[in-house]
């Protein structure tokens, strides 16, 4: 991985709407909740945000938090997480009796495979969502958003060696055994206008911009609304 610069979070949340609006118009729009997600880390995860280039060996090694797929009867990631190599064998050798067993999941995974590449969502250590809290890595490459995606890719074939795709990284890169030098991390951090004081100080003024929300944090599953879009051929983001 390449540590490319650091950026605020405003720069990081603009990317993610751009690619994963919010507003799209489809029933498998599930892109709210990977919003709410990017919140999450940006929240909690000390350190700052960092614009940075993965690897397909990057990517591979991201940890996935547990998965339930979509409407099916078989988990794609356990509680205790998984790589996405390790995730992308457990589709492969479960072949068509996995994709039976998981319809919506297998399919949105086939629909993800053609999708251009588009910048993935990471941070250094899990976020505060009970489908993190049973991972045994607490530190390294997390997920924070793209789980489909990284998956539909490497089952594509389309991470190949040479392949370098884009990403955002919450956190602290130390002790992440990087190739080469990056910013001190605790030096600054990139001024976001939208903010009024530090992330870390919890007196800070809540950024206007932000609708609230509750998140719902028993949320499993949204079969049905995947369903519909899965059979009208719409490309879940």
């Amino acid at each position: 991985m390449e540590i490319v610069s650091a950026v605020a979070y405003s720069e990081v949340h603009r990317a993610y709407l751009r690619d994963h609006p919010v507003e799209r118009a489809h029933e498998a729009n599930t892109n709210l909740y990977g919003e709410e997600n990017l919140e999450r880390a940006d929240e909690e995860i000390p350190g700052c945000w960092w614009r940075v280039r993965l690897t397909r060996a990057d990517v591979l090694g991201v940890v996935l938090p547990w998965h339930l797929s979509e409407g099916g009867a078989r988990e794609l990631v356990p509680r205790t997480g998984l790589t996405v190599a390790h995730a992308a064998e457990r589709v492969r050798s479960g072949g068509a009796d996995w994709a039976a067993a998981n319809p919506l999941c297998a399919a949105k995974l086939r629909l993800l495979r053609r999708a251009p590449f588009t910048a993935l969502y990471l941070a250094t250590a899990p976020v505060d969502h009970p489908d993190y809290q049973g991972l045994v890595v607490r530190h390294g490459l997390i997920h924070v958003d793209g789980l489909h995606r990284m998956l539909a890719w490497e089952l594509a074939g389309r991470l190949r060696a040479g392949t370098v795709l884009d990403g955002y990284l919450a956190g602290d890169p130390a002790g992440l055994d990087l190739p080469g030098p990056y910013p001190a991390v605790h030096a600054h951090r990139a001024a976001d206008p939208t903010r009024t004081t530090d992330r870390t100080d919890p007196t800070r003024t809540a950024d206007p911009t932000r609708t609230a929300r509750t998140a719902d944090p028993a949320r499993t599953t949204r079969t049905t609304r995947t369903a519909r879009a899965v059979r009208t051929g719409d490309e879940p983001a």
